[in-house]
């Protein structure tokens, strides 16, 4: 991955946070809880696991940053995702989870050295992965959920 598109990743990752404020400003509690579609997560679910993935996302690469190929643990998304507090229509302590999460990250992705980039880290599902790696992750992980969140409020619609 060149330094322009490890660029490009960062800011695509800084908006993040405020793309998804305003993509669920307004939004009642029904909006966000209800199933409109079969096998989809709600808008809430959604955002609550981007606070939750988004977390484990960035301490992997503090770990790759700081250890040496540390061994880095998958997550049951889809079960931490039927957790109450996933279930909840209140996504503000989400929303302000990811605030504050991107303004640590950003700056710490923008501060990386050259070399950082390729520590790798052993992730027990995918194997050697290296940072850049990751932050490819990080970047477009979120907007793979504002994706699904646009098609879940879409389909509320029929």
């Amino acid at each position: 991955m060149t330094q322009r598109e490890r660029e490009d990743m960062i800011e695509r990752a800084r908006r993040l946070p405020g793309s998804i404020e305003a993509l669920v400003k307004g939004l009642t509690a029904t909006e966000l809880t209800t199933h409109f579609l079969p096998k989809e997560w709600t808008v809430a679910q959604n955002v609550h696991h981007l606070a939750d993935a988004q977390m484990q996302l960035y301490m992997r690469c503090k770990l790759i940053a700081t250890e040496h190929k540390p061994i880095l643990k998958p997550f049951d998304q889809a079960a931490w995702a039927t957790l109450p507090d996933a279930m909840a229509a209140d996504v503000s302590g989400s929303i302000a989870i990811l605030k504050a999460l991107y303004a640590r990250a950003v700056p710490f992705f923008e501060a990386l050295g050259e070399s950082a980039w390729v520590r790798e880290g052993v992730h027990l599902e995918y194997g050697l992965m290296t940072l850049a790696i990751w932050l490819g992750r990080f970047a477009n992980h979120g907007e793979m959920h504002i994706e699904q969140i646009q098609q879940v409020l879409r389909a509320k619609k029929i």
